[in-house]
């Protein structure tokens, strides 16, 4: 009987480390609504005249959508009204020396391709656990950077670098 439980034991620890989450499991579990996916708009706006409104833009852009990234620029003090036009004169020369050894046009599309299959060669063999991980951190691990250990490394070659929070 003793033998018999502990076979039992045995098996559910091991079959218990089967389950494939992925990498990171971001789905909500609960049954409740998804708070990042509920988007409020702008309020409405009235306009000054409604005899001298603009012809109506299908597919184009109404006053009350969401401009993240407009308003983001607003809230911090910059102008949003120089966000559009492509790039500024200013930022012509960064561009520049960005782009001096060429610039690859689908590199989003080739990226996603070669991440996903570092993601799946790195999964083969991480299936089996015997206690939760993080499978992402785990997949990654040879990737990330250590701020403290580069903090270091600037300091010793005499980069001054500003402090940084102590290691936990």
């Amino acid at each position: 009987m003793r033998t018999s439980g502990m076979i039992l034991l045995g098996l559910v620890v091991a079959l218990s480390g089967c389950a494939n989450v992925g990498l990171r499991e971001l789905r909500s579990n609960g049954d409740g609504p998804d708070e990042f996916l509920i988007l409020p708009n702008k309020p409405l706006q009235e306009p000054e005249d409604f005899a001298a409104l603009p012809a109506p833009t299908p597919g184009g852009a109404n006053r009350v959508d969401q401009a993240p990234i407009a308003d983001a620029t607003n809230a911090l003090g910059g102008n949003a009204a120089r966000l559009e036009g492509g790039i500024p004169a200013s930022d012509g020369a960064l561009v520049t020396a960005a782009s001096r050894f060429g610039v690859e046009p689908n590199v989003r599309e080739n990226l996603a391709d070669a991440d996903a299959r570092f993601r799946k060669r790195k999964a083969r063999f991480t299936q089996i656990r015997l206690f939760p991980t993080d499978r992402y951190a785990q997949a990654y691990k040879r990737e990330a950077i250590d701020p403290f250990a580069e903090t270091e490394r600037f300091r010793r070659v005499g980069i001054q670098t500003p402090t940084s929070p102590p290691k936990n």
